[in-house]
């Protein structure tokens, strides 16, 4: 099996420069996504709490509607009671009885303008509910247009590039199989802080083809004979001479 076998130095770089080489190509398919899967994730988690507040909105409307068909029940009911107790106060026989009947239609007066207040109230709120319903649904319908046109296009993107993407992926998984773990991983780390996702680099016009910054001759000679995994002393990025790299 390949991954038994002892690679060189030489070849293990080699390996990781065109390992490199297959994910900064991944990476460029990435970038051409863009923002786009995060913009079709906001949305559509936008559109799921869209749909919960007027869910909720809904039930609100709902909730209040029952409650003022209760109050108007308990108007009538105290309504009744007024009728029933005027009455009563023409066929009284003592003062007492009479002041009684007057305290009971005055509390169940009470009870009508307090239960005709709360339906005013709870008109006025299902009102409010059903205008933020109307401006929900026109939201939701506009947001929904958008997830579409964004998840389409994301779509068309994927499609386009999946196929290319996967070859990607499989050459760079056989690769790592030439590659010592330990370097694989250090290379893997290095590339996952690196701004530019580059774990090795290769020297340009004396210096580090990554922080720019100048190598010293003796160090150069030392990454041209190939001997030993060397890394940048500014930003630890791993070091190849370009002739290795296929670079004239």
């Amino acid at each position: 099996m390949a991954k038994d076998k002892e690679y060189t130095v030489e070849e293990r770089l080699k390996a990781l420069y065109e390992l490199q080489t297959l994910l900064s190509k991944i990476d460029k398919i990435k970038t051409l996504r863009g923002e786009l899967p995060l913009e079709v994730k906001d949305l559509e988690d936008s559109i799921i709490g869209l749909e919960t507040r007027l869910e909720n909105y809904k039930n609100d409307v709902k909730e209040f509607t029952t409650s003022i068909a209760t109050h108007k029940v308990g108007i009538q009911e105290a309504q009744a009671l007024i009728n029933k107790y005027t009455e009563q106060q023409n066929n009284v026989r003592n003062n007492k009885e009479y002041d009684h009947l007057t305290k009971e239609i005055e509390y169940q007066g009470l009870e009508v303008e307090a239960r005709e207040k709360k339906v005013r109230d709870l008109t006025k709120l299902i009102n409010d509910r059903k205008e933020e319903i109307e401006d929900l649904e026109k939201l939701l319908v506009d947001r929904k247009a958008e997830f579409q046109e964004k998840r389409s296009e994301l779509d068309d993107i994927i499609a386009e590039t999946r196929q290319d993407e996967e070859k990607l992926r499989e050459q760079a998984k056989a690769l790592e199989q030439e590659i010592e773990p330990r370097l694989l991983s250090s290379f893997k780390r290095i590339r996952k802080n690196a701004r530019n996702g580059l774990g090795i680099v290769y020297i340009q016009r004396d210096a580090c083809g990554g922080c720019f910054n100048k190598i010293p001759p003796q160090r150069q000679m030392d990454i041209k004979l190939r001997k030993k995994v060397i890394v940048c002393e500014y930003c630890g990025r791993i070091m190849i001479d370009p002739e290795l790299a296929g670079i004239e």
